[in-house]
């Protein structure tokens, strides 16, 4: 805690990155430092005492650490894994246009494409429970012979076996209902100072009470996921006893399906103010009544005389999972359409060629149907006992989740294969700008340079890269979309042997190989997620190149999908900006330095402060992706008015440090120095690093100096002058905000 004493002076409030470092980290109060050497072998000095109160300069240090809001325990980060495509989904609500035509059309497709992942999420399960156990595997005495945990239900009625068994995606709904109810209390004791309204639309995010919005998205969600099982256990029921009852219980379900999508395709009603109970009423009566509807559909199923249909899958089931397929298809279709429409509407270019986030989507909703597929697919492998692969895939799952994963191994192979292509053909023009640059900063190196030399400019070279994996991100997004397309030759009951062999030519057996593989490709991958998440919070070197997509995914409000994770930025960006505010207050002057994604933290906060605290404000920004990344991806919200309302808010007091030798952060405002006598403040934010500082090896050092790339340097003299220099300019205002100079 701050004492009396400290006060009146300059604050250096530090704000990390993804890093997730420790305070003594943040604060570079290490008992050690290194002094010659690298990470491998070096040599270290113990570090002076350094006390609580004035540090370099005589400026107060302090650090706000928030690495542990999006992740803290090895089980959120879990849930941060399998919730990925929901994350996803929401991020895409957030990318759209910069033109405010669009802005009803995209939130109305994002959020409708988001509960088609909800309704993905619970046929996955009941294919599972309903489909391979309760349907396929209970009817085989050869299935459940020897497994007591499925016997009992064994010889059972059809119906009293699919009602016993709804009880698992009941469950499940359950389950993903309380994990997205608990985040949201731990952050609602935090809310911003109120700045007014004029600020840009990156200043909002945290400011507002989100709570009353994912509440409503909440509700339509768990009704719609109840709907759904009501509908499978239904259609099922209808192939066996087409009674009035099922026809008006089916009714009910189309009515409570249609309410759900028809208050989502209705912004200006969904987005009201929190005090609208009105609204809320009418989504938790549907959730109510979806809930009562499930208890009569499951009360029901059990009570039919008729003798069930003898087939391969649960009736209906194949077919509805297939509409939902294709219901996908059309909807990114529109929602292509409507970006591409507005996009032509915008002036200069548009970044991701303006279908930002119809990449994000196409990629959530590619993952979701791989993890739907690969859960099916393992389960239905560990019913079959010794079946052979091609006979599983024939006789197992429904074809739309076989179309599903030979669509997503395309997908992943194609956009492979355009990746190679790509590092290939840029490689010699990335190497010729990094070698342009290694040339400018080191002019006359001695001879025995040139392995560092190349060193450097392949680091540069690698950097660079970063802007080629927005056009691969559309070709996979692309590949997906043709992939759900597919999945619709399901309702024709081929598998792609069937196809693929006389139209093309290759070997149905080829076919059954790369589907096989496929699968397996798919839980490598969910395994490799799982393992890099846990890693990118528990090893801080990892998650520097990982977690990167975490954080950024996590900073943005729940605005279209209720089951993705909670967002940090709700209680870090409202905690800073009232300890800001608090510092000022008693008098003193605060510089804000942040690293990576801090500086996307701070630039939301300082959009928040009031104007007589900015007065008291500098910011100072490094390995910022401000422009590089979140320009890019969020236009509406990230754009030149909002990075030049941030240097207004703050008088200019602002100075980026950047590198070439970064693959995440960069320039704000312009890559080359300002001319002397440039009359734009902007011109002056901008300062390049040079990185590595030399490519000799100094006196008393074995190395040469470590290319620092996107890792942080708070030793580093450009930093500690340009804290220097931001510290006497603010020291030039005396007293209290609203004093004169």
């Amino acid at each position: 805690m701050s004492g009396p004493d400290d006060s009146g002076d300059v604050v250096e409030l530090r704000v990390h990155g993804v890093s997730g470092a420790s305070a003594a980290q943040v604060l570079d109060l290490q008992q050690t430092a290194q002094v010659a050497g690298d990470r491998s072998g070096g040599f270290y000095r113990p570090r002076p005492r350094c006390s609580d109160t004035p540090g370099v300069h005589g400026v107060t240090l302090e650090a706000y650490r928030w690495g542990d809001l999006p992740s803290g325990t090895v089980a959120r980060t879990l849930a941060v894994v399998f919730l990925l495509p929901f994350m996803l989904v929401n991020v895409a609500i957030w990318m759209r246009p910069a033109n405010p035509g669009s802005e009803a059309a995209v939130k109305s497709l994002c959020r409708v494409l988001a509960l088609t992942l909800t309704v993905l999420y619970v046929l996955a399960v009941a294919g599972v429970a309903l489909d391979l156990v309760g349907w396929q595997c209970l009817a085989s005495p050869d299935c459940h012979a020897g497994r007591s945990w499925l016997s009992w239900l064994g010889g059972r009625p059809v119906g009293l076996r699919l009602a016993v068994l709804a009880l698992v995606p009941v469950a499940a709904i359950g389950l993903i209902w309380r994990v997205s109810c608990r985040p949201g209390r731990t952050f609602e004791a935090f809310r911003a100072p109120d700045a007014g309204s004029s600020a840009p639309r990156l200043g909002t995010v945290g400011q507002w009470d989100a709570e009353p919005l994912v509440g409503r998205l909440r509700a339509i969600h768990v009704a719609a996921a109840f709907a759904t099982l009501d509908l499978v256990l239904l259609l099922a029921q209808g192939a066996n006893d087409v009674s009035a009852v099922t026809i008006a219980l089916t009714a009910i379900t189309g009515v409570i399906l249609t309410g759900c999508v028809g208050l989502l395709c209705t912004p200006p009603l969904m987005d009201r103010a929190p005090g609208d109970q009105r609204l809320d009423r009418v989504t938790r009566t549907l959730r109510t009544a979806a809930i009562v509807l499930t208890v009569v559909v499951v009360a029901h199923v059990p009570t039919s005389s008729q003798p069930w249909p003898q087939q391969h899958g649960l009736p209906g089931y194949d077919r509805t999972l297939t509409g939902l397929f294709a219901a996908q298809t059309t909807l990114l279709a529109a929602l292509g359409v409507v970006l591409l429409w507005h996009r032509h509407r915008e002036r200069g270019a548009t970044p991701l060629f303006g279908l930002g986030a119809l990449v994000v989507v196409a990629t959530g909703i590619s993952m979701a149907v791989a993890y739907s597929a690969e859960l099916v697919y393992r389960v239905a492998d560990f019913l079959d006992r010794d079946v052979p692969t091609e006979e599983g895939i024939a006789t197992g799952p429904p074809p739309a989740y076989t179309w599903a994963i030979h669509g997503f191994f395309r997908a992943v192979l194609g956009t492979a294969i355009v990746a190679g292509l790509v590092i290939l053909l840029s490689r010699r023009s990335r190497r010729r700008a990094a070698a342009a640059i290694v040339a400018r900063d080191f002019p006359d190196p001695p001879a025995g340079a040139g392995p560092r030399l190349r060193q450097v400019r392949d680091a540069i070279a690698r950097a660079r890269f970063t802007e080629k994996l927005m056009p691969l991100a559309v070709v996979y997004s692309c590949l997906a979309g043709l992939g759900t397309a597919t999945t619709t030759i399901g309702l024709l009951a081929h598998l792609p042997g069937d196809l693929i062999e006389p139209n093309i030519g290759l070997p149905a057996a080829a076919v059954t190989f790369t589907i096989a593989f496929g699968s397996w490709v798919i839980a490598a991958i969910i395994l490799g997620l799982i393992i890099g998440g846990i890693f990118a919070y528990r090893t801080e070197p990892y998650r520097r190149h990982v977690g990167v997509f975490w954080d950024l995914g996590t900073f943005w409000p729940r605005a279209a999908h209720p089951f993705a994770p909670p967002c940090y930025s709700e209680r870090a960006v409202p905690e800073l900006a009232r300890r800001i505010t608090y510092l000022v207050e008693r008098g003193d002057a605060v510089l804000l330095t942040g690293h990576s994604h801090g500086s996307v933290l701070l630039a939301a906060t300082v959009l928040q402060l009031p104007p007589q605290v900015g007065d008291r404000v500098a910011l100072l920004t490094h390995g910022s992706p401000l422009r590089r990344l979140y320009a890019r991806l969020f236009p509406a919200y990230v754009d030149d008015a909002a990075l030049h309302e941030i240097g207004r808010r703050v008088g200019w007091r602002w100075v980026n440090l950047w590198r070439d030798t970064d693959p995440i952060g960069g320039w704000v405002f312009s890559p080359r120095p300002a001319p002397a006598t440039s009359g734009d403040p902007a011109a002056a934010v901008d300062r390049r690093q040079r990185d590595p500082r030399d490519v000799v090896t100094p006196p008393g050092d074995s190395v040469a100096p470590p290319i620092h790339g996107h890792w942080p340097d708070e030793s580093d003299e450009p930093f500690t002058e340009a804290v220097r220099e931001l510290a006497q300019r603010l020291r030039g205002r005396a007293g209290p905000p609203g004093t004169r100079r």
